[in-house]
């Protein structure tokens, strides 16, 4: 069949009137059914309400949402602007020239910025220990009205990086702690802070991890378990507020990942459960009353979890301090900690974070397994008094060649695989010892082609060595290492 141009224009303008009007009819039939039936479960466009002050808020399910207002209104005025002067040594181009002696540097002063959350009524403020170390005066200006208040340090804890500060005020808005072991990764949580200078700035994200272990805290004991935000967080924004959408504290903000120096995606906050531990030792003794578990913790192979046919995650104890609790209990390196005080244990900075939560003198319960069997371990804590004197146990000080010359224990001569041997710790800078390049923690084997159990034989036999000087031991990661020297 043919059809004239005529014919064919009036066709095919008839079809595109059944069209539309098909078309309408569906989009009719859909919204009325299909979207009525879906709004009881979903948020949609449609679901707008305008309240009385005139703000339009979206609602879901027709209840009003808790929203980051409220979390906002909440924790901003319990964070205060930090405010710090320092004296610093600038070094001339000479600097390096005389030892650690610059004669042509000069001092100054420097001004630096962090933020600090309001803890207690009557003015006490935690904060990071890097935003206030070293500072001769610091300033802390509140939210709302911006009163400036002379600050002092009441107390610092570096391996935690928090500090306490006291300013003279009463009736301070302070913070509501949240228990952080309940926030769940891709929970909504708030950063506020003063970022660059920017006060009562506020930023969302969710949290992206717990437990991070990220190595900035440079301490001899560190506690990092950081709970990580892709809210910004960014210089300016230490020590100040990880909260809910409650507006409860979740965590001190602490640290970001980046290699500009500002936010690249990655911030991290230490836990409101160790804040509150630090912050109320702090508060009643001016020190953090730490406790000591005399071992060493580490993360698990993949392949150890297999042969052990642990689904989760666990630690290996890795060292233990000679006479110390640990050792004392029967815990033995290579055992498997599943558990503490009956929570699973899921990792490394897990474990090191519930024993922060710790004191001296209490109770530390273990699940172990070992040797395919399961074992309950229980071992009492100590402070940091008796675990330094554990760890300088033996030591002899030669204060010419600049260490302290331990003998090793009988727990190290088998994790060394040694029957004798002398640690040399304390190493002081620019003496005998830091000059040969032996490190921290190195283990000398033999000097001169002889062994040595006492350390008096052996600092008596270094301080007289003329001539050349042959040293062999191990370095503190159990590696061989061996040194040759010429003395006159």
């Amino acid at each position: 069949m043919k059809f004239t141009i005529k014919q064919s224009l009036l066709l095919g303008s008839a079809l595109l009137f059944l069209s539309l009007i098909f078309g309408y009819t569906g989009a009719w039939l859909y919204n009325s059914n299909v979207l009525n039936r879906a709004s009881h479960g979903l948020q949609i466009a449609s679901d707008v309400s305008m309240d009385r002050s005139g703000v339009r808020s979206i609602s879901a399910n027709g209840e009003m949402p808790s929203g980051f207002e409220q979390a906002s209104a909440s924790a901003t005025p319990s964070v205060v602007f930090i405010k710090t002067v320092s004296t610093v040594q600038y070094d001339s181009p000479l600097s390096g020239l005389f030892w650690d002696f610059d004669p042509f540097g000069s001092r100054g002063q420097a001004a630096s910025t962090g933020s600090g959350v309001i803890v207690s009524k009557d003015g006490y403020i935690v904060t990071n220990n890097h935003v206030i170390q070293g500072a001769d005066k610091i300033t802390v200006v509140l939210n709302k009205p911006k009163t400036e208040y002379t600050a002092r340090v009441v107390g610092t804890d570096p391996s935690s990086d928090l500090a306490v500060l006291k300013i003279e005020a009463v009736n301070l808005p302070a913070v509501a702690f949240a228990n952080s072991d309940l926030v769940k990764v891709g929970e909504w949580v708030l950063a506020v802070g003063n970022p660059f200078n920017l006060t009562s700035t506020v930023t969302a994200g969710i949290v992206s991890a717990k437990g991070r272990n990220i190595n900035i805290v440079k301490n001899q004991f560190p506690i990092e378990s950081f709970i990580q935000t892709d809210a910004a967080i960014n210089p300016g924004n230490s020590g100040g507020a990880l909260v809910n959408l409650r507006g409860e504290l979740v965590g001190i903000n602490t640290a970001i990942q980046s290699n500009t120096g500002s936010y690249s995606g990655y911030g991290f906050a230490i836990p409101a459960n160790i804040v509150m531990k630090v912050v109320a030792d702090l508060m009643d003794n001016g020190v953090v009353l730490r406790a000591f578990s005399g071992m060493t913790v580490g993360e698990m192979t993949s392949e150890e979890m297999k042969r052990y046919n642990l689904g989760t995650d666990a630690v290996k104890v890795v060292d233990l301090l000679e006479d110390g609790p640990a050792a004392k209990s029967g815990l033995q390196i290579g055992d498997v900690i599943t558990h503490m005080g009956g929570v699973f244990v899921d990792g490394k900075p897990m474990f090191d974070e519930h024993l922060a939560y710790k004191r001296p003198g209490q109770d530390l319960d273990l699940t172990v397994l070992r040797a395919g069997k399961t074992l309950t371990v229980k071992l009492v804590l100590i402070g940091k008094t008796e675990n330094q004197a554990l760890l300088m146990k033996g030591a002899v000080n030669s204060k010419l060649l600049g260490a302290d010359f331990q003998p090793l224990g009988e727990t190290d001569k088998v994790k060394l695989g040694l029957t004798s041997g002398i640690r040399l710790i304390n190493i002081q800078r620019g003496k005998t010892i830091a000059q040969m390049g032996l490190g921290e923690g190195f283990v000398v084997v033999k000097f001169n082609g002889k062994s040595y159990s006492e350390p008096e034989d052996l600092i008596s036999a270094m301080e007289g060595a003329r001539g050349k000087i042959e040293i062999v031991g191990k370095d503190r990661n159990g590696s061989n290492q061996s040194f040759s020297f010429y003395s006159y």
